[in-house]
């Protein structure tokens, strides 16, 4: 054996260095080979489970939600002939003597007209606050929810859910009604505010269990202890990620290639016969794609806080807003002058907000004559890695509290970027640019990000980029260098959402769908190969 270093120059190795390194080889190949049965045993089912739940994820897109087009189309319009109060009438102190508050908005609750500020719910014509909702009451949302004002408790069925079930796992303000209807929908209801949180089919049920539950491991005894969830899911992705990498290195140090070589006779190069032949060539095939599936949910746990890093420091939030929300600004609600304001619309949400040191309120309407009952349940990547605001509002109207004239126009680049300097005097900016369409990092397939944004650059440590939301001068993204990195790791080489297909669902759809088939394959057969190992086994300790 010899290696030609330099021209004219040849190194000889004697007998026993190449003795020596057919050893190592030997006992690297059959570590491998052992590190990928083994682990393989323990772990194909659980690989099968992954990529077949996977393709349903891509019609799941997560665990069962209430739509919020559909809440708002089943909530009541609002009788603004009944408003008798404004926000700053009201008798308790969820704001301060000069009228400053957090969050103000107004609804309808069983036909009286319901004001919520800051987490308490306040009726609008008397102004007396609702001490939680019983069973009767809550009844009387849900029967109404569905369109049933006259249901009764024969027409459903009751429970109070004081800890996370299944379909709550990740709600906020325990405890919930619970109804369950013969069509097998089930509707929970806030004990405080009497809203309807989470709505589950039994379609979106099946779903879940067919493709999310079993994808993120959202198994609710083990979702609720989420440091131990959490440590599960990072442990199995990560002997996963080892697996697929030992069974890559085999397909090579496997292959038998004799001289001089043959395309031709690739197949003889195999050293495998039967269903194990099969395993190595779709494993050769699909490997590293099983690879960069299971590695990218790995880093979509984020573990060791590998892409934390430092933000910037600032609260562009409120300096777009102006500064806290004063209801001492805004008028009494006159019905009439508000029909003309909307006419064939019906009012179901207002919104109290401050925008650029003006109050507005912000309605969400509806048309009087509604062709579609219920909005198409859209939905983004089921993972994002970053702050991304989605959902849109295309019947939302933005009125000047101050003139009562609908505000048309979106807020100008320069008021936004005199706000941003604001925040951060200190930090350059490299670029801003108002987007109109979405860029790499702010995306949407089905159109669930709001446009025009602002995207503003910044030279700090980090490189961050700041997008703006022009319509409602509100920040609806915050993306720094290491979210950049994995978005591409992690959305790039799980999710596939590159712009060349992404937007063309049916090609996108087709590849992603073929290309899990492929894993599919290597996981069943590493899988039935494994069980016939351990058949064989038990039969020799058996006998």
């Amino acid at each position: 054996m010899h290696v030609s270093s330099q021209p004219g120059r040849t190194i000889h190795f004697g007998p026993d260095f190449e003795r020596h390194y057919n050893w190592r080889m030997k006992w690297i190949r059959k570590g491998l080979i052992w590190v990928h049965r083994y682990l393989g045993m323990a772990l194909s089912l659980l690989f099968v489970v992954w990529f077949v739940s996977g393709i349903g994820m891509l019609f799941a897109g997560g665990m069962p939600r209430l739509n919020p087009q559909e809440k708002l189309y089943r909530e009541q319009e609002i009788d603004l002939s009944r408003v008798k109060l404004t926000p700053l009438q009201l008798p308790h102190d969820s704001y301060a003597r000069d009228g400053s508050a957090g969050r103000v908005s107004l609804r309808m609750l069983l036909d009286r007209p319901v004001y919520r500020i800051d987490g308490q719910t306040i009726f609008a014509d008397d102004g007396s606050v609702l001490d939680g909702v019983d069973k009767t009451t809550a009844m009387e949302i849900a029967g109404r929810f569905m369109g049933s004002p006259k249901v009764s408790a024969a027409d459903m069925q009751y429970s109070l859910v004081t800890d996370p079930d299944q379909w709550t796992l990740t709600q906020r303000g325990l405890p919930f009604h619970k109804f369950s209807f013969d069509d097998g929908t089930q509707l929970y209801i806030s004990t405080e505010t009497g809203e309807v949180v989470q709505k589950t089919t039994r379609g979106t049920r099946a779903l879940a269990w067919a493709a999310t539950i079993p994808h993120w491991f959202y198994f609710t005894s083990l979702r609720n202890n989420q440091p131990l969830w959490y440590q599960v899911v990072c442990w199995t992705a990560g002997i996963g990620c080892v697996l697929a990498l030992a069974g890559i290195a085999l397909s090579f140090i496997q292959l038998k290639i004799r001289r001089p070589f043959s395309l031709r006779n690739i197949a003889s190069y195999i050293p495998y016969a039967g269903w194990m032949r099969w395993h190595y060539i779709a494993g050769a095939l699909f490997g590293v794609l099983t690879f960069t599936w299971v590695f990218s949910g790995l880093l979509s746990m984020e573990p060791f806080g590998w892409a934390a890093g430092p933000t910037l420091q600032g609260d562009l939030e409120s300096t777009l807003t102006g500064g806290p929300l004063n209801v001492a600004e805004f008028p009494n609600i006159d019905a009439e002058a508000w029909k003309k304001l909307l006419p064939d619309r019906y009012v179901k949400e207002i919104d109290y907000a401050r925008i650029q040191g003006d109050p507005y309120f912000v309605v969400r309407t509806e048309p009087a004559m509604q062709l579609v009952a219920v909005a198409e349940d859209l939905r983004d990547r089921p993972h994002q890695p970053y702050y991304s605001q989605s959902g849109i509002d295309p019947d939302r109207v933005l009125i000047n509290a101050k003139t009562m004239l609908i505000r048309t126009d979106p807020f100008s680049v320069g008021s936004l970027m005199s706000r941003v300097t604001e925040t951060w005097p200190d930090v350059p900016v490299t670029e801003f640019t108002l987007l109109n369409v979405y860029d790499s990092y702010y995306y949407s397939r089905d159109g669930q990000r709001p446009l025009p944004v602002l995207r503003v650059k910044f030279d700090d440590p980090v490189k961050t980029w700041i997008y703006i939301d022009q319509t409602m001068s509100k920040p609806v993204a915050a993306i720094h260098r290491l979210d950049r990195f994995e978005r591409w790791i992690y959305n790039g080489f799980h999710s596939l959402d590159f712009s060349f297909w992404y937007y063309n669902a049916p090609v996108w759809y087709s590849v992603v769908i073929l290309l899990s088939l492929g894993g599919t394959a290597v996981s069943v057969l590493g899988m039935y190969l494994g069980f016939t190992r351990m058949t064989r086994a038990a039969k020799r300790v058996a006998s």
